[in-house]
């Protein structure tokens, strides 16, 4: 029951249209595809339920299904963890280490960000994930990792199933010569199964099924890997990149400041921890952590500070000059501005003719 409840404990039900946008259609459309052909696959043609192996298999391929679900589901719904509206940190004088927003009207407390997708500061945010339509943060971090582990498993045991599926059917049917290829139809008189026979639709979504899989257990699990360096580092995908930007900006002006990431417990097994429990709900509220020896409360938004002032400062100044209505493809701006279109979900902003914008970042 406390399963069930943690799957649907979502703020309202407003949080079900999450599930439609092309992320999760893409992800839950892998999944029913993988899923069903390694059952169909493995029952009819490759280990029937009429053997034990194949009673066995059959409820390891089920199982995997619940469990990337069930940890998909969590990751989407159950959600990062937002900053509450209005927060402010007790001591009012220690808001002068933190960033305000102006969009949820509270302080940022310590390793948040504002996620203009999701519209508010989430708590621990590490990235905004299309495939499950929302944020990866405090909350559903482990849900979401556990997600990259199991997927790529499960697949591994899918395209297992697919290709000695494919091998068992064909090996005697097919006999592939040094020049040519040789049919023995007498195959299917010498074996009654299965009772429908293995044609070309069924070799066709078999091989079309194996590619998914093993597309998705690379992808996928490249991704757990780089999830699993950072877990263990105790830092976010932001706040790996802010630790790198701090370098850059302590060798740019050649200061004599040392930075130390502060949340670095210093043990892999300590800051597995952080993420994994027991319990399944994470330590802390998520909005105070614990940090290593030597090291202040405020130290990742202190450099914060100094890095968004020093984005100021190198900042360069434009104007517009002409209009643009914000459109995601310009189909009116030319063939050029139409077809380099940066790749992200972040929207376009709509200028006049004169307006002023400030460029922090960009190519020239």
């Amino acid at each position: 029951m406390g399963m069930f409840c943690s799957i649907i404990r979502f703020e309202n039900l407003y949080e079900l249209k999450r599930l439609c946008h092309w992320g999760p259609i893409i992800a839950l459309s892998v999944i029913a595809i993988c899923s069903a052909m390694a059952i169909i696959d493995a029952v009819l043609w490759y280990w029937p339920l009429d053997t034990t192996g194949g009673s066995i298999n059959f409820i390891m391929l089920i199982n995997w299904t619940i469990m990337i679900l069930y940890n998909y589901f969590n990751a989407m719904f159950v959600g990062p963890g937002y900053v509450p509206i209005g927060w402010k940190p007790e001591n009012a004088q220690d808001s002068m280490y933190l960033q305000y927003c102006k969009i949820c009207q509270s302080y940022k407390a310590p390793r948040s960000h504002h996620c203009r997708k999701c519209n508010r500061c989430v708590m621990k945010m590490d990235h905004h994930c299309p495939w499950i339509n929302n944020c990866c943060g405090f909350q559903n971090h482990a849900s979401f990792t556990l997600f990259l582990l199991l997927a790529p498993l499960g697949c591994i045991h899918a395209a297992f199933i697919f290709v000695m599926t494919m091998y068992t059917q064909l090996y005697n049917r097919v006999s592939f010569g040094w020049s040519s290829v040789k049919i023995d139809m007498s195959a299917a008189r010498r074996d009654p199964r299965p009772i429908i026979p293995f044609e070309l639709s069924a070799f066709a979504a078999s091989l079309f099924a194996l590619g998914l899989a093993l597309g998705t257990t690379l992808a996928v699990g490249m991704l757990f890997v780089i999830q699993m360096k950072i877990i263990l580092r105790n830092k976010t995908s932001i706040e790996s990149w802010i630790e790198e930007k701090a370098k850059d900006r302590i060798q740019y002006y050649q200061t004599k400041e040392v930075f130390v990431f502060p949340y670095d417990l210093g043990s892999k097994w300590d800051n597995f921890k952080q993420v994994f429990t027991w319990s399944g709900n994470p330590d802390g509220d998520g909005l105070e952590w614990p940090i290593r020896e030597g090291c202040h409360q405020y130290s990742l938004t202190i450099e914060q500070l100094k890095q968004k002032a020093d984005k100021r400062v190198r900042s360069v100044r434009y104007q517009a000059i002409e209009d643009y209505n914000g459109a995601f493809c310009p189909v009116t701006k030319g063939v050029r501005t139409f077809c380099t279109t940066p790749c992200t979900e972040e929207p376009r902003i709509a200028l006049h003719k004169g307006d002023h914008i400030l460029a922090t970042r960009g190519l020239n």
